[in-house]
């Protein structure tokens, strides 16, 4: 455990926020993705560095908008978009930042699968696998196709369901197999230069994101963030609980945000993401124990 998040760093008179947020145990969250979220949100770069880049990755959307306001399809770039951010990803960000970055594309998948296999049981939408193991894996367009599945997702789901004249409902034998415990990746890069944090990397990558794709392309990315609500009610539906429901909080996608709110809010969807599914995995741990069968 590093400096400081330890009980034997605890001072009665000075105590560290990091340390009490460590040893809460109210979110369902894996330990190890809790201690990496921890260990990068409390580091010099994003102390120090994050209130300086804001500003001006926000001052950079607007410029993009006003660019696309004028030129709604061009710049469009998305492969040079995806090897920029994986090179930043490769020199740059902290391991911590990479590994919940990928992390994250692994749980989606995940979740989205598990909302098919029981709300239309039998039915599996088609979608983009979502699989990193290594950085170069994020120059294969991943963000944006991450995206797609959500809209993609969606559309097909409730498009299965009207055709079966059902819809999302308790069910009182649920299918966990999507769900897994660990997130295989292969060693990330820990080099001198990689100190930036994961906040202060997405404000930098949004600009990027506004510039070089479409005005619908970054338009439908920022405002998919907002589509935790909708997947949260799908969990309360499915599973007959509603606690996970206060913990998912990125705003209704029936009043979109603004843009420039973007970096903020996309660690707030990764941060839902981890949150849905380590209450998963807590529902599948307590239906092992109850009927003795891992589904």
């Amino acid at each position: 455990m590093p400096t400081g998040l330890t009980l034997a760093d605890w001072d009665h008179n000075d105590p560290d926020p990091w340390l009490a947020l460590m040893m809460d145990r109210s979110l369902p969250i894996d330990p190890v993705a809790k201690l990496a979220l921890v260990r990068d949100q409390r580091s010099r770069s994003r102390q120090f560095l994050l209130p300086l880049v804001r500003p001006f990755a926000r001052l950079a959307i607007i410029v993009a908008q006003l660019v696309h306001t004028v030129s709604p399809r061009w710049p469009h770039a998305p492969r040079f978009l995806h090897n920029s951010i994986a090179f930043g990803m490769r020199w740059f960000l902290t391991p911590d930042a990479n590994m919940l970055i990928l992390r994250h594309f692994h749980l989606g998948a995940q979740i989205l699968r598990f909302i098919a296999d029981n709300a239309t049981p039998g039915f599996r939408p088609t979608l983009w696998p979502m699989q990193p193991r290594t950085i170069a894996d994020v120059r294969d367009d991943l963000f944006l196709r991450h995206d797609l599945n959500i809209y993609n997702f969606l559309i097909a789901l409730n498009a299965e369901l009207d055709r079966r004249g059902t819809a999302i409902g308790r069910v009182d034998t649920l299918d966990f197999s999507a769900i897994e415990d660990e997130v295989a990746l292969d060693p990330l890069p820990a080099g001198r230069g990689n100190v930036i944090d994961l906040q202060t990397a997405i404000e930098l990558y949004t600009p990027a994101y506004a510039m070089l794709l479409t005005d619908r392309d970054f338009w439908r990315a920022t405002n998919s963030l907002q589509f935790d609500e909708t997947i949260g009610l799908y969990f309360a539906r499915l599973t007959g609980e509603e606690k996970h429901l206060a913990m998912v909080v990125n705003g209704h996608p029936l009043v979109p945000h603004s843009t420039l709110r973007a970096g903020f809010r996309l660690v707030l969807h990764g941060l839902s993401t981890e949150l849905l599914h380590g209450f998963l995995r807590e529902l599948k741990a307590k239906d092992a124990a109850t009927t003795g069968v891992s589904r």
